[in-house]
């Protein structure tokens, strides 16, 4: 608590209102004799750096930089493979929390430093995120916003007083989190359900209006996206990539009301165009080569998956056993798919896998018998039994509801 630390602190730093008010309170407030800041690049755009860079110089902290772009980009496609999202959107702040939180808690452990430190609201998911991580350390953790019950208005005029450069996403009226999966924007009017956003709040993907239409072939092997156009990319390239394509068709745009892990409704605006259009096409492929079974019980297994990796624990000992089943299953999951982007949507149009559990002689209405010796007058039997103990009991049902009746008349009488 306030008043009661001493030291060196790493504070969580983007440059933002949120942490440039930090520096200031971790001093003033709590003790601390010095504090650094911790910078984890996760795909932010450059200018993000440079504000950081400024800001941090302007408030004398040391600020150390760590690029865990590579990591951030391999747990993404983790994500693919589970098909995750949480409640119709991709997982992306979610999953970087954990990697900037290991990333922060490195530097700390390597600069001798006797606490951590965040910017996060008690209202959110976030400081769970990153606690859940940290508090796995020696290290004391440290929330001053939620400490000190801070809010954005007090934070403003706060920095204002005392002269802090301050950068919060469109000077400071929006909340904004930028990643290689995603951009997050919330705050201001736009907490008022009712808001019709305008346009410019969303940086990655334009007005779809009037654009032609344009494929996309991806392939995949064990279930990971590999190649765009037979071009074979790294993760971040590929994720880059696909964001700057199906962004300038409008494809990844999500308005919605979330439903935090403390049990809050907020509203949250997303773009997400590489991340809609990877898992549309992983999911197309599956559906080509898993089994009915497979994917019934997967959908499950992605199911908590996603859970876990909203609530920031994907390190949890159920996600090693989640990800043996998934994986397996993944084995399979290779060929390609193409997506057609156009109107802000994104559908597969096709797709081709060596492991397809498909017969197009079988399926097709055009051939007499079906396969290996199986004909169609063969589902005749199948068909008679089919629906049997549904019928059978609807029958059982409505000859007592008659017996009954029958019975109840004749004592009236």
């Amino acid at each position: 608590m306030p008043g009661e630390h001493s030291g060196t602190v790493a504070l969580a730093f983007s440059g933002g209102l949120d942490t440039t008010v930090c520096v200031s309170l971790l001093k003033e407030e709590y003790g601390f004799d010095e504090v650094i800041g911790v910078t984890v690049d996760v795909g932010q755009p450059d200018y993000e750096f440079e504000e950081a860079e400024e800001t941090a110089e302007a408030l004398d902290v040391e600020q150390f930089v760590v690029d865990a772009r590579e990591d951030f980009a391999d747990l993404c496609l983790r994500a693919v493979k589970a098909n995750a999202d949480y409640q119709g959107y991709p997982l992306g702040t979610a999953l970087a929390r954990p990697v900037i939180a290991k990333s922060i808690l490195e530097v700390a452990e390597e600069q001798g430093c006797s606490a951590v430190a965040h910017g996060c609201t008690g209202k959110g998911n976030d400081q769970l995120r990153f606690e859940a991580i940290w508090r796995d350390s020696e290290l004391d953790v440290i929330a001053p916003v939620r400490e000190l019950g801070l809010t954005r208005e007090w934070e403003n005029e706060y920095a204002k007083e005392q002269g802090l450069p301050v950068e919060g996403g469109d000077g400071g009226r929006y909340s904004i989190d930028t990643n290689l999966w995603s951009r997050s924007i919330e705050g201001s009017e736009l907490e008022d359900p009712s808001t019709i956003p305008e346009d410019d709040i969303y940086k990655w993907t334009e007005n779809p209006s009037g654009k032609e239409a344009e494929l996309v072939e991806i392939e995949f092997e064990d279930g990971v996206p590999v190649a765009l156009e037979g071009e074979d990319l790294g993760a971040v390239e590929l994720i880059e990539q696909l964001n700057s394509q199906a962004g300038s068709h409008g494809v990844g745009r999500t308005d919605m009301m979330e439903d935090r892990m403390l049990g809050l409704k907020v509203r949250e605006n997303y773009e997400h165009p590489a991340a809609t259009v990877l898992l549309t096409a992983h999911e197309a492929l599956e559906g080509l080569v898993l089994t009915q079974e497979e994917r019934a019980f997967k959908e499950q297994i992605d199911q908590q998956w996603s859970e876990k990796g909203y609530q920031g624990l994907i390190d949890a000992p159920i996600v090693d056993a989640l990800e043996g089943f998934i994986d397996e299953t993944q084995t399979r999951v290779n060929g390609t798919v193409t997506v057609k982007l156009e109107g802000g949507h994104c559908r597969p149009v096709s797709r081709e896998s060596d492991y397809a559990v498909y017969s197009e002689s079988a399926a097709s209405f055009d051939e007499s018998d079906v396969t290996g010796g199986i004909t169609q007058q063969d589902a005749t039997g199948v068909a008679k039994y089919h629906g049997f103990q549904s019928r059978l009991a609807k029958k059982v049902t409505e000859d007592l509801k008659a017996k009954q009746a029958a019975t109840d008349g004749g004592q009236e009488e």
